[in-house]
C-alpha cells in the first residue's frame, strides 16, 4: 500500500465578482462625517472534480452615515485549488483556512482600490484569523444540528 503525498497546490486566482454602488452620489461627496463601516465576511467551497476545489472569499463593506449609505462594495476573490493525498475530514479545513489565507489579500486589494477609484479614502481590511472563523462556524452548525 503506498502512501500518496499530500498535494496543496493554487491553480489560479480569478476575481469572481465585484460591484461597488454609490447610490446618493454626487451629494454623498459633500459629506465631511466619517462613515461607519461595517465588513461582513464568507467563505466557500466546494469540489470541481477530482482533486480541485473552488474556494471563494467574499468581502462585503458597506459604509453608512446614520440611516444613509455612503457605498457599498462587494467582491468575490476566488480560487482553484488541486487538493490531493489529504484525508477526507482534513479536507474541510483546508478549503476553510488555508484556501482563504491565500484569497484574503487579493479580495483586500480590490476593496481598497475600488473605493479609492469612487473617490473615497481607501478601505484597509484587518488581517482575519481564518481559524477562529472555521472554528467559530463549526461549533455554530453543531449547536443548529442539537
Amino acid at each position: 500500500m503506498s502512501e500518496q503525498t499530500p498535494v496543496f497546490a493554487l491553480e489560479k486566482i480569478y476575481l469572481k465578482d465585484a460591484s461597488l454602488e454609490v447610490p446618493h452620489a454626487p451629494a454623498i461627496y459633500l459629506e465631511r462625517e466619517a462613515p461607519q463601516i461595517d465588513v461582513q465576511l464568507h467563505t466557500d467551497g466546494s469540489a470541481m472534480g477530482e482533486d480541485y476545489y473552488d474556494v471563494t472569499v467574499t468581502v462585503t463593506v458597506t459604509a453608512k452615515l446614520g440611516d444613509k449609505v455612503m457605498f457599498l462594495n462587494e467582491v468575490a476573490q476566488a480560487g482553484i485549488f488541486r487538493i490531493a493525498g489529504i484525508p477526507q475530514e482534513e479536507i474541510d479545513p483546508v478549503l476553510g483556512i488555508a484556501c482563504p489565507n491565500i484569497l484574503f489579500p487579493y479580495a483586500r486589494e480590490v476593496v481598497s482600490d475600488m473605493t479609492t477609484r469612487a473617490g473615497f479614502p481607501p478601505v484597509l481590511l484587518n488581517p482575519i484569523n481564518f481559524e477562529a472563523l472555521y472554528q467559530q462556524q463549526m461549533q455554530q452548525s453543531q449547536g443548529a444540528s442539537h
